[in-house]
């Protein structure tokens, strides 16, 4: 039984980039498509598809820069045993702007910019640089 699907998400990425595949599996959900449209629409990835085949499961195409990965470090940061929730005030910029910051909001999965300038706070889902 898996407890975090989100840091699976994220671990399957990272274990793909490391054995330099082209392309992962993940089992699919609406959250994690969610997190797969963020990811391709601000760089990390170079696509993100669903099939429908026995089961559910989201293809993602990882992306490299001149052999390197996309993103070099995903990290989860509000984990089941310990939420981290942050007011709108409280958001800071990842890496001084340079990564992103996934943000659950009432407003959906946002960036924290897209959510500080909406100007609404959340669960920090995982960081990505």
């Amino acid at each position: 039984m898996m407890t975090d699907p989100i840091a699976d998400f994220l671990t399957r990425i990272r274990n793909g980039q490391r054995a330099r595949k082209h392309q992962v599996t993940v089992p699919f959900s609406r959250l994690k498509k969610r997190l797969a449209d963020i990811l391709v629409r601000t760089g990390y990835l170079a696509a993100a598809e669903e099939s429908r085949a026995p089961r559910p499961e989201l293809m993602l195409t990882l992306k490299y820069e001149e052999g390197a990965p996309a993103a070099t470090h995903l990290a989860r940061v509000s984990k089941p045993g310990s939420r981290r929730y942050v007011k709108r005030a409280a958001l800071r910029p990842v890496l001084q702007g340079r990564g992103l910051a996934i943000i659950s909001t009432p407003r959906g999965l946002l960036t924290d910019r897209e959510a500080r300038e909406l100007g609404v706070g959340g669960e920090v889902l995982c960081e990505i640089y």
